[in-house]
């Protein structure tokens, strides 16, 4: 039974049992802390832990998985594989333990004409719990299993959880008897190479906690829901209804071993050492291709150094069993072919897969012939001197000049018997990364001078400059410009500098009307470089600032320019997207509402245009209905030349601020309804641009404003965000979304009613207490005092206290200071009437006295003052300090 052919078996047996079948979700797992997805119940975590609530109460899918602690270990056994597939059922608080073991046993047990996959009952084994009686007796009452073949297993075995506080539960696990030629008898418990497990059923039943490691936790209850989540190996079912022996050899894999051992003149099954060589090949060619289908492309960190990893160990792999031609051009349309019927779209994008992978391949095998040399002879040195090891910077050599990456230096080692100093390679790598970082701070434009660029200018011409035509060129090094060198020799850059570069010809954008500069590689036999800007220093010449990574870069080398395309679309889109809110501003505001500045990058783009004032909701919405309903209208994109007087009386917008020669590029988009002179990229229809969303709204000086927009995936991202937002408000408002604004303006309403009440109970509260620290004035030398201390006032509120006091004491002479704690900030008040001024009194010189004991300061007027302090501690003394500044200032 072929294995697409399983797999389309596994989802209609689930899909016909009320199970939603939910599609593969990429192999870029969604968790931050996990480089791929590695396990079918991935995609499902928020529903299994209760995090989100689940859309379906039961589901289905084959995911795609990779895994890579076990490289190592490829080839070598029959359960090793980068890639797999796991097809799993789950249940959402829906059934449970019976349920699971029914639908796995009709499955398995069913036969081939009624769907299913016909294995034997009598060759299943099973595994429970230890204490797991519920699932021990379903499988004896559904299944009909003996009490011998249903074995018993602890903790480490058969025992599910996340590895954090939350969710778990006991397992089942299901086993086929491969026979006694594969090893003793007894189940699972005795020999797991002879009983192979092709399914796992976990029964998520517990809440636990104190999880120190697998075995090691504490279960505190049940959970309110309990679930299911199943995985099984589809390449294990597999190898077994194909009656092969393992996963290397199975119809989606074998083809392109096969091919391997074809093209290195060997047959598979004679030599263990080749056999394990075209295992490893026949892998990583599968996983390599399924990496790169899901947008994954080789580099130095991540992903990207593992997808390299394992196309480099593929192609050392041939190179080691004889073939030193090109391998990935024969292998991989291959796995192209075998796996396309489970995934077509593999073969549609098959030119952007293989165009990755080949070029990786051709950089790899430039760098593996020169690399081996200097390999070879520092192995002999080393052997030669008695101490077969490998310096730190000879290993780092190797990764650095000629990209290989320390795994394959590792590998080549330990086939020599020579070991390799890791950490004095892991300690010079730190440094590299921390000068590329420094690098990377740098300014873009450098200390160049520009007699460097006319120079080469004059000796070459203008730069051929190919950016509208393709994202590809062939191209020669004109020129390497460093900072200061404008006339110097150039001098090559080795990896990890950053130079300029001048090509004669090129397919980069260069920063200029608002767009920034394309981002891509320059790709030569035995180096790349990453292109981090491009710029034009004089007219006619573009110059690439660029980071080398691997290899060395010369004045006069042939190489490939390429400029990254999912970078270029969506630069595109924002460009596009950029005239399309123009064309929608002026028409919904009007002619005058004149683009006056733009900036876009991938998926943002800003506009700044002349209107005076800010722009109302209802413009705004305007706005982007418009502009969105010139997107739904995939209007055609198109660009001509013309003369400057042609433009104009073509009726193109000429934009303020730039500066046009006497030929112009004009930009359509629908015909005359956007009609711009621009020379910038573009996408071919409006549709192109995706979803357009606003974002913002503000001034940028006196008659200009500024309105933001996200483009494609961002603006998809962006009103996503919103989405979950408005979700998240009315779950925390138990309101409808439709309703959030009622419910959100009556809450609003309600406060500020609460507030006035507030206010009113607050005046209420001071004008009862303004009467009681009026009677307690005592006599300070023919002045009436009142030094009083009421708590959690404000300045405010303590002021306008103090004056209410002050104005209860009539005509005599009247100091009235007041302090307040107010969430341990004190406030402090001083006041006084006519009457004590006449006597020479000061609110500045009580307030001064009293500012000290609380740690504060204060001022103001003669007869009102105020401050505060830190203090609280301090208010007793700070209130006799007041009064004692009184009676100072009186004589008493």
């Amino acid at each position: 039974m072929q294995t697409a052919e399983i797999r389309r078996r596994f989802l209609e047996h689930f899909a016909s049992r009320g199970h939603t079948v939910v599609p593969s979700a990429s192999l870029v797992s969604p968790d931050p802390s996990l480089l791929f997805t590695v396990a079918g119940m991935v995609p499902f975590i928020p529903y299994l832990t209760g995090r989100e609530p689940a859309p379906y109460p039961r589901a289905t899918s084959v995911q795609k998985c990779v895994r890579t602690l076990d490289i190592e270990e490829v080839g070598k056994t029959t359960r090793h594989g980068t890639f797999f597939q796991m097809n799993g059922n789950f249940s959402f608080g829906d059934y449970f333990k019976e349920g699971a073991i029914q639908h796995a046993w009709d499955l398995i047990t069913g036969t081939v004409d009624d769907g299913g996959l016909g294995f034997d009952p009598e060759k299943i084994w099973v595994t429970v719990y230890l204490d797991d009686d519920e699932a021990a007796d379903a499988w004896k009452r559904i299944a009909g299993l003996p009490d011998e073949r249903i074995q018993r297993r602890d903790r480490k075995d058969n025992y599910w959880h996340t590895g954090q506080p939350g969710p778990g539960g006991p397992c089942s696990e299901i086993y086929v008897d491969r026979g006694p030629e594969h090893g003793r008898d007894g189940g699972p418990v005795v020999d797991e190479d002879r009983f192979l497990e092709i399914w796992n059923l976990v029964f998520m039943q517990y809440e636990l906690d104190d999880v120190r490691s697998k075995e090691e936790f504490r279960i505190v209850g049940d959970l309110p829901m309990k679930s299911i989540d199943t995985g099984m190996g589809l390449e294990r079912v597999a190898y077994l209804l194909q009656g092969v022996d393992n996963l290397y050899e199975i119809d989606e894999v074998a083809p392109v071993l096969h091919r391997a051992a074809d093209l290195a003149g060997i047959r598979y099954g004679k030599d263990h050492d080749d056999d394990v060589r075209l295992r490893v090949v026949a892998d990583h060619v599968r996983s390599g291709l399924m990496l790169i289908g899901d947008g994954i492309t080789p580099g130095n960190e991540g992903r990207g150094y593992i997808l390299r990893r394992l196309l480099r160990r593929a192609v050392r792999s041939m190179k080691l069993l004889g073939v030193e031609a090109a391998t990935l051009p024969e292998l991989l349309p291959v796995s192209r072919d075998a796996m396309s019927a489970s995934y077509p779209e593999l073969a549609t994008d098959f030119d952007r897969i293989s165009a990755i992978a080949y070029a990786e391949e051709e950089a790899f095998r430039r760098t593996l012939t020169s690399g081996t040399a200097l390999f070879d002879t520092a192995v002999q040195q080393a052997k030669r001197a008695g101490t077969p090891t490998l310096s730190g910077e000879q290993a780092f050599s190797l990764h650095d000049t000629y990209g290989f990456p320390i795994d394959v230096t590792l590998e080549m080692a330990a086939e020599q018997g020579v070991v390799v100093d890791e950490d004095g390679f892991r300690a010079l790598m730190k440094e590299q990364r921390d000068r590329a970082r420094a690098d990377a701070r740098a300014k873009k434009t450098g200390s160049v001078d520009v007699l460097a660029y006319r120079r080469l200018l004059g000796e070459h011409g203008p730069t051929d400059w190919q950016a509208y035509e393709t994202l590809r060129t062939d191209s020669r090094v004109l020129g390497l410009v460093a900072e200061g060198d404008d006339d110097a020799a150039p001098r090559p850059a080795g990896p990890g500098e950053i130079t300029r570069v001048v090509l004669d010809r090129t397919p980069f954008y260069a920063e200029s009307g608002g767009q920034v500069a394309d981002a891509g590689f320059l790709i030569w036999d035995g180096g790349r470089a990453e292109v981090i800007d491009v710029q034009r220093p004089v007219k006619g010449l573009v110059a690439h600032q660029v980071r080398v990574l691997e290899g060395e870069l010369t004045e006069g080398a042939e190489l490939t320019a390429e400029v990254d395309r999912e970078w270029r679309l969506s630069a595109c889109q924002a460009h596009s997207g950029t005239h399309v809110v123009h064309a929608a501003l002026r028409q919904v505001l009007g002619p005058q509402a004149l683009q006056s500045g733009s900036y876009n990058r991938p998926g943002y783009l800003r506009l700044d245009f002349a209107w005076q004032g800010a722009l109302t909701q209802q413009q705004r919405s305007d706005i982007e209905d418009v502009a969105n309903a010139a997107v739904r209208a995939d209007h055609a994109v198109s660009a001509s030349w013309m003369t400057l007087p042609e433009a104009q009386a073509f009726g193109a917008l000429a934009l303020f601020g730039e500066t046009y020669g006497e030929q112009v590029r004009v930009v359509e988009i629908g015909g005359p309804w956007s009609r711009e002179l621009c020379g910038g990229t573009h996408v071919r229809g409006s549709a192109q641009i995706g979803t357009l969303a606003l974002t913002g709204e503000s001034s940028v000086g006196s008659g200009s404003r500024r309105v933001e927009a996200v483009v494609g995936l961002e603006g998809f991202r962006y009103l996503a965000r919103e989405r979950d937002l408005v979700r998240q408000l009315a779950e925390l408002l138990k309101a409808p979304q439709d309703g959030l604004v009622e419910r959100v303006s009556g809450m609003l309403s309600r406060l500020r009613d609460v507030d006035r009440e507030l206010a009113e109970l607050r005046s209420q509260q001071n004008l009862a207490a303004a009467g009681q620290l009026a009677g307690a004035a005592r006599d300070v030398g023919g002045v009436a005092v009142v030094t009083g201390a009421p708590a959690g006032l404000t300045g405010g509120d303590l002021r306008t206290l103090a004056l209410d006091v002050r104005g209860r004491l009539g005509d005599r002479p009247a100091v009235v200071l007041l302090a307040s704690d107010a969430g341990g900030k004190v406030a402090l008040v001083a006041a006084l009437n006519q009457a004590a001024l006449a006597q020479g009194l000061s609110a500045n010189d009580v307030l001064k006295a009293a500012a000290g004991p609380v740690g504060g300061r204060g001022g103001g007027k003669a007869d009102v003052a105020q401050g505060g302090g830190t203090d609280a501690a301090g208010i007793p003394a700070a209130l006799q300090a007041g009064e004692s500044a009184v009676a100072a200032a009186t004589g008493r």
